[in-house]
Order: structure tokens, then C-alpha cells, then sequence
């Protein structure tokens, strides 16, 4: 009978001793309520999220829809917090404990709004939409990305604050650490400041097909930081440094307004000035009275007996399409070939070819 009285008194002292001279009873009640607050953020996540998920695709706006999954995971994480803060608030801790206690609610309370204040990035740049009218699309999304990042870094260095380490050196050591850094990697910034320039210049955007002189021809699949992804006409992958679209003179193909027609048509000395006239003539009626060019001051067009060259007239031709899709220019320019040969052809006039006359001397 004693061993079991000595047993029951025993259990009643651990029982009140608890843990951490907090009793197991709190300490139940204290995990009951933080359950309580799990099985809320298992209703969040399940009902209200997936109906708010639901209301947000019948309306044709995309803004609702990114502001629901921006805000899932802090919706998830709140629940935590609350039901961390109001167990810890109802158990009584010791003064040391008390103050660890403390540190880690405001830090769980930092974490969620720093991540509120990061996730909402994301649907304010569906509001910021008009500024891709000044700044392209690419930089737009490298401006969110920078932020994003410096949120992180803020809110870590709340965090670490809260628990008594010291930013300031840390930022001191790092600032000394990317002066080294910088030295080694000059390149990298390079690039990353010619990226810098191409989308701020908008000297082209994905899906131009572009030419940098002496480097590369093709279309734009993605501008990073470092490099520029460009997708070549045999369809290969070129991964370009930014730093050859600022030292490289770029044409963008894709942002020519009318594309140019300019040929030189050569013709055998053989034909009469009346057949010139006529050629030229009939030429020039074709490009005027065809919907493919574009007739304007700033797109003037040209058809001109130009010179005489070592074994042919030449006729100089120049027009500006209509068009500015390049598959259709080449069927434009074909029409062109076409009925120039038919008109020279019909008015009984050669195309000159390269050719030389041999004299032989007889002795």
C-alpha cells in the first residue's frame, strides 16, 4: 500500500512540476488550443481557399485570380501564428522562458508579414500593367524579382534582430566579401547591366527575330540577367552574353515598318531606248497600281535606268511593301519577279548576263 501511495505522490509531483515548471495540464490545454488552430487552417486551406479559388475563375479578370494564390500560403500560415501565440499566452513560463516564448511569437508574427508583403507583390504588378508602355515586360518581371529578394532579406534581418544578432557587421563583412567578389566578376556584371540597357532601350523583346553583326541571327526566346536565349533559323540554341548587344551593332528585323524591295535588273545593250522606256514604264505602273507597296514621302519608290555596266543596262528598282510579316514579303517579292520578266519579255527585251569578248589576233 505504501509503494502505491509513494507511486501516486510521485506522479501527482511530476504532474504538477510539468515541464519547464509549467504543469501538464496547461501543457494539454495549451496543445488542445494550438489543434484547434490546425484543424482551422485544414478548413481554410480545403473550403474557404478552394471557393474562393472557384469564385475567381468565373470572372474574366486574371487580377482576383492571383491575388487568391498569392494569398494561400499566408491564409495557411496565419492560423499557426494565432494558435501558437494564444496556447503560449495561456501557460505560465518562467521569466527566461518567457522571454524565448516572446522572441519566437514576434518572430513567427514578422515571418507572416513579411510574407503577406511578398506575396502581394505579384498582383500589384497586374495593376502596374500600363508600364509596359515605358518599360518592357522582362524588366518589369526582373523589378518584381529584386523586390521579392529585398523583402527576404529585410525580413530575415527582423528576424535576426528579434533574437539579438547584429546586422550591421554581418552587412559590413558582406559588403567587403562583394568588393572581392566584383573584382572576379567583372563579366557578370557586364552582362548584367547590358541586360540592364536592353530592356530599358527596348532594343527588342522575346519573339523579335534580331541580327547582331558578326555574332548571331534569329529570334528571341528569353533576356536574363546574364545572357539572352536565341533560337537560330536551323532551330539550334544560342546562348548569347548581354554584353554583345551593347559592343554589336542590333537590327530588329521584327520592328521594320514596310519592308524594302531593291533589285538591279540587268539588261542586254542590245535593247533600243523605246524598249527601256517601256520596261521601266510598265515597272513602275505595277508597283503604283498594286496593293502589295506602300506609296508615301517617307516610302518613296524608284524605277530608273541607272547605268551601263561592263556587259549590261542596268535598271535600278526600289519599292516598299505594304506588309510587314516576312513570309509575306517573300511571296510579294515573287509576284515582283514575276512580272518583271513577263514585261520584260513581252516588250521583246534580253536579261544581260556576265560575259566577255575574246579577240583572237592573227598573225
Amino acid at each position: 500500500m505504501n509503494i502505491f501511495e509513494n507511486f501516486l505522490a510521485l506522479f501527482i509531483e511530476v504532474w504538477n512540476q510539468g515541464i519547464l515548471g509549467i504543469d501538464i495540464f496547461q501543457i494539454l490545454i495549451g496543445l488542445g488550443i494550438f489543434l484547434v488552430f490546425l484543424l482551422f487552417r485544414g478548413i481554410i486551406s480545403k473550403v474557404i481557399i478552394n471557393r474562393l479559388k472557384k469564385i475567381a475563375k468565373r470572372t474574366t479578370n486574371k487580377l482576383d485570380d492571383t491575388f487568391v494564390e498569392a494569398m494561400e500560403g499566408p491564409a495557411r500560415f496565419f492560423p499557426i501564428v494565432i494558435g501558437f501565440f494564444i496556447a503560449s499566452y495561456y501557460l505560465e513560463f518562467s521569466p527566461e522562458s518567457q522571454s524565448f516564448i516572446d522572441n519566437l511569437n514576434k518572430s513567427l508574427i514578422t515571418i507572416l508579414i513579411f510574407w503577406l508583403i511578398h506575396q502581394f507583390i505579384q498582383p500589384v504588378t497586374y495593376l502596374l500593367g500600363g508600364l509596359e508602355k515605358i518599360l518592357t515586360k522582362e524588366l518589369i518581371g526582373w523589378i518584381v524579382k529584386a523586390l521579392k529578394i529585398l523583402i527576404f532579406i529585410l525580413g530575415a534581418a527582423a528576424v535576426l534582430e528579434l533574437w539579438g544578432i547584429k546586422i550591421g557587421p554581418i552587412i559590413a563583412g558582406l559588403g567587403l566579401f562583394g568588393v572581392a567578389v566584383a573584382l572576379g566578376a567583372q563579366d557578370l556584371f557586364k552582362n548584367l547591366i547590358s541586360g540592364i540597357l536592353v530592356l530599358v532601350e527596348k532594343r527588342f523583346k522575346v519573339s523579335d527575330w534580331i541580327i547582331v553583326e558578326g555574332v548571331i541571327e534569329g529570334i528571341v526566346e528569353r533576356i536574363g540577367f546574364r545572357s539572352t536565349v536565341i533560337r537560330k533559323f536551323d532551330k539550334s540554341l544560342a546562348i548569347i552574353p548581354n554584353f554583345q548587344f551593347a559592343e554589336n551593332a542590333v537590327i530588329n528585323v521584327s520592328s521594320t515598318t514596310n519592308w524594302r524591295i531593291s533589285w538591279i535588273i540587268t539588261l542586254q545593250y542590245d535593247t533600243t531606248i523605246e524598249q527601256l522606256k517601256k520596261v521601266r514604264d510598265e515597272i513602275e505602273k505595277y508597283i503604283t497600281s498594286s496593293k502589295d507597296y506602300k506609296i508615301s514621302e517617307n516610302t518613296e519608290h524608284a524605277v530608273r535606268v541607272d547605268k551601263f555596266s561592263d556587259s549590261s543596262i542596268d535598271m535600278y528598282v526600289r519599292c516598299f511593301t505594304v506588309t510587314d510579316d516576312w513570309s509575306e514579303w517573300l511571296k510579294v517579292k515573287e509576284r515582283l519577279a514575276l512580272n518583271i520578266k513577263e514585261i520584260v519579255e513581252k516588250n521583246q527585251a534580253s536579261f544581260a548576263f556576265p560575259s566577255q569578248s575574246i579577240y583572237v589576233e592573227k598573225k
